[in-house]
């Protein structure tokens, strides 16, 4: 599951360098009991207490209890020295030493992975955090109920690096059930600006119950009613299989149960009920009756659904340039690429781009935008939009937002196609103030059509924060 969640990466961190042999027995005892170098003198080969700590991972020599980790049918029986264990977790030392200590030799740990349970005990042997995506929720729980909070805080850390809206659902649910509120936060943030994409991810049909109706109980859920409805009955149908019911329209209404309330079916446009939610069985004739008269009828009648739509998130727009001009011999499209390179302090969600337009009357345009990240594109769309002849912006959109991280270079890149001239900016700023989000521009490599810092097109990048 994890593994489909989190992109592939690692992470590695040290208090200190270890040396080679150290490093290479910490390896060999992730999967293997064995004891140090065969010499009685090896504590001479290891200059800190750190390395020679380390040795001792996962190490049977002098090991005076042992753990029966995991699931019946998938445990591993792992090595431990009290001390160390007590020193590094406030649990392992009432178990050992407090008043109520246990004096089992073995002790059986079924809620913990074997991975996850070695994950936590290298931190506490080598103070080093090795983390990777297939098990860094399971290693956060096993820091959370021994109460490592340097180790839990790593994996948080981790977690929110890997956040997005593909696993953002699944992780709501998690750092709920772990309590950790910024966590949460973050998760809200990715949900509720790229909430079509989330709402259609796999992970969103594994989520339990409580974050279901969390979700669709969301004001600011920045989406189309029928979407929330689809991505209802696509977790009806997952929840079926984990209750091993059919996938009937009878069971699927069974298990989101009041929870269909909170879609707010009245909200949606008319063409989308009546092809969509009315015929998809899952309402009562009743239902289905009473929502047509509420979007035909003068009278309206009571509904149990909620009939207001979503407020949704309101765009945000940083406009770049101090002023705008127009003159006879510019500026011309030709096909070439306007391009400009920014950066932000803090995660926001572009959306889109406002554009100039015509400077000589009315005129359409056909605009190919791209948002790039180190070369790699991110969003592309090709998209007509039409302008007035005034020298204000218009908004052209991305078919969903896009996650931007702080501190990193991206590229906003458009190619317009039009005959007209076109206004431009003028007095370009390198740093725009937008609220609590500081935007930095620096000039593209991409740009052909003079598109710069202090001039040209691309005025206006519309976001979410």
């Amino acid at each position: 599951m994890a593994a489909e969640l989190f992109p592939a990466k690692k992470l590695v961190s040290s208090a200190s360098s270890s040396s080679s042999s150290a490093a290479s027995i910490q390896q060999q005892n992730l999967s293997n009991n064995n004891p140090a170098p065969g010499c009685c003198s090896w504590q001479g080969l290891y200059p800190t207490i750190r390395e020679r700590n380390s040795v001792m991972f996962n190490n049977e020599m002098m090991a005076d209890v042992h753990f029966v980790v995991g699931p019946p049918g998938g445990t591993q029986r792992v090595p431990g020295h009290k001390y160390v264990l007590a020193v590094g977790s406030s649990v392992f030392h009432a178990m050992f030493y407090g008043e109520l200590a246990e004096d089992a030799a073995e002790i059986r740990i079924p809620d913990v992975e074997p991975p996850s349970f070695l994950a936590m005990l290298k931190y506490i042997y080598c103070d080093e955090i090795d983390l990777c995506a297939d098990t860094v929720l399971a290693t956060l729980y096993a820091a959370k109920k021994y109460i490592v909070p340097h180790l839990a805080r790593a994996c948080v850390n981790f977690l929110e690096t890997s956040l997005s809206a593909k696993n953002a659902c699944v992780l709501l649910s998690q750092s709920c059930l772990f309590e950790e509120p910024d966590l949460t936060q973050r998760c809200w943030e990715v949900i509720d600006a790229q909430a079509e994409l989330a709402l259609r991810s796999e992970g969103f049909c594994d989520i339990d119950a409580q974050t279901l109706e969390s979700i669709l109980r969301r004001e600011t859920l920045n989406a189309k009613e029928m979407v929330v409805f689809e991505a209802a009955l696509s977790w009806a149908e997952a929840e079926c299989q984990r209750r091993e019911l059919a996938p009937s329209i009878e069971n699927k209404r069974l298990v989101l149960g009041k929870a269909i309330y909170l879609i707010r079916i009245p909200a949606m446009a008319l063409e989308d009920f009546a092809n969509g939610a009315a015929q998809s069985g899952v309402l009562t004739l009743n239902e289905t009756n009473d929502i047509f008269l509420w979007f035909t009828a003068s009278r309206k009648p009571e509904l149990l659904f909620c009939t207001a739509p979503r407020k949704g998130l309101s765009p945000q727009r940083c406009h770049r340039f101090q002023s705008c001009a127009y003159r006879s011999n510019q500026w011309r499209y030709r096909g070439r690429c306007d391009s400009i390179q920014f950066a932000v302090d803090r995660r926001v969600f572009i959306a889109g781009f406002g554009l100039y337009g015509s400077s000589c009357g009315s005129a359409e345009y056909s605009a190919r935008m791209e948002l790039k990240r180190q070369g790699v594109a991110m969003a592309q769309r090709v998209i007509k939009y039409f302008s007035d002849g005034s020298s204000s912006t218009f908004p052209v959109w991305f078919d969903y937002p896009v996650q931007i991280e702080p501190d990193t270079f991206y590229t906003a890149s458009v190619v317009l196609d039009g005959n007209e001239l076109s206004y431009f900016g003028q007095e370009g700023m390198t740093e725009v103030q937008c609220g609590k989000v500081t935007f930095q521009f620096q000039c593209s490599s991409d740009s052909t059509n003079g598109t710069g810092v202090q001039g040209g097109q691309i005025p206006e990048l519309i976001f979410y924060a």
